[in-house]
């Protein structure tokens, strides 16, 4: 380019940014538009690069602080310039002149008036890129060419990314090879997945609503208002979470607090949830025992219990039910008594073995009380807590 074409107003090149201008460059360079242009052209075009404003694409000259930084002489800077101006890379912004600059701003002392030029890409670039263009000179942008659809063979890995798809006017994307697989399908899929897990995590129980997740909590709050051991867990939630087999078997707030008043008697656990959770899952433990010898045969009482039940007798002790004297030690009746507390079916093998009055006479009348009302009621009772219920 000559003559006017170097100028900003009446150049065919297009504005552009350091980066893509200096990309620009190079490509031109190295497929030798201009017979001069070297590796000292590049040199002068990546130092005007370094100090280009990233929006406007304009630097200074600085022809003395150029040719000090590369090591060469200021005509071997203003040729190589002026090869850039050639090819179309560089356009003049403003003429350097030896105007005082100082004085039309009042100050004191003399500058020259600073050449300052702007990077432009020149059409050859564009054309040979095959960038669409719209509008001319300077003014002029480039659109993004948009990626083509490319043909992927089917693969039996769910997990691969989609293949490149084309939009039709209608707005249906078209899935070309590969198997139909879109945003929205993968969204449930994984959405499923995730539910599945928390599911499994639950011990394959049903995820809770929020109306039910926020009764739970309030229940909860009472029990930590009425058991003060449980006060020590700060997190709500996590005392709710690990009452949840109490929630599941219709019990209340109340209920569930009466169940937790005996488990810690003069002491206080220093992580409330995971002792409530170690004990239940004891008790779930042994109730699962239970019932699985329930399904074992053998000779049962008229209150479903095993009649050939163990019962703990001294050496040369002797029970005679029959006359309703019973030879034991007092060591020997603590220990049943401390037995039967935690396992009140041996309390009801009594009962139907030797009777109430038998029974009584062993346990006394709290565990008998206790052993009928379980029955009764159809209810279990807590073996920590040293109450009787009429």
């Amino acid at each position: 380019m000559r003559g006017a074409e170097q100028e900003i107003a009446h150049t065919a090149s297009r504005r552009t940014g350091p980066r893509r201008w200096l990309r620009s460059t190079r490509w031109l360079i190295q497929a030798g538009y201009h017979p001069r242009a070297n590796r000292t052209t590049l040199a002068v075009a990546e130092d005007l690069a370094a100090r280009m404003d990233y929006d406007t694409g304009h630097a200074r000259y600085c022809l003395d602080e150029m040719a000090a930084r590369l090591g060469i002489n200021r005509a071997t800077v203003k040729r190589h310039v002026a090869v850039l101006r050639e090819l179309g890379a560089l356009v003049w912004v403003v003429h350097g002149t030896k105007t005082n600059v100082r004085r039309a701003l009042g100050l004191t002392g003399y500058a020259g008036t600073a050449t300052i030029y702007a990077a432009v890409i020149p059409p050859v670039y564009d054309r040979a890129m095959g960038h669409r263009i719209i509008g001319s000179g300077y003014e002029a942008r480039a659109l993004a060419t948009p990626p083509k659809p490319v043909d992927n063979p089917p693969v039996e890995n769910r997990c691969a990314p989609p293949s490149l798809v084309s939009v039709d006017e209608e707005g249906q994307v078209q899935v070309v090879g590969g198997e139909e697989d879109t945003t929205r399908k993968r969204a449930r899929r994984t959405a499923s997945t995730s539910t599945d897990n928390k599911r499994n995590s639950n011990g394959g129980a049903a995820r809770r609503s929020p109306a039910q997740v926020a009764r739970e909590l309030q229940e909860t709050r009472l029990v930590r208002a009425l058991v003060n051991w449980t006060q020590g867990e700060r997190r709500l939630r996590r005392l709710a979470f690990v009452l949840r087999p109490l929630f599941d078997r219709g019990l209340t707030g109340q209920q569930i607090a009466d169940e937790l008043s005996g488990m810690c008697l003069g002491w206080r656990p220093k992580h409330p949830a995971a002792f409530i959770r170690s004990t239940l899952a004891q008790d779930a433990a042994r109730l699962a025992e239970l019932d699985s010898a329930s399904h074992e045969e053998g000779p049962r009482n008229a209150v479903g219990d095993w009649a050939g039940c163990a019962l703990p007798v001294a050496e040369g002790a002797g029970i005679d039910v029959a006359e309703g004297e019973i030879d034991l030690s007092t060591e020997d009746l603590a220990e049943m008594q401390l037995q039967a507390t935690s396992d009140l079916g041996i309390v009801r093998a009594w009962i139907a073995t030797a009777g109430e009055d038998g029974a009584r006479k062993v346990y006394g009348d709290r565990l008998v009380r206790l052993a009928q009302l379980e029955i009764s009621t159809n209810i279990r009772i807590n073996p920590w807590k040293d109450a009787t219920y009429a």
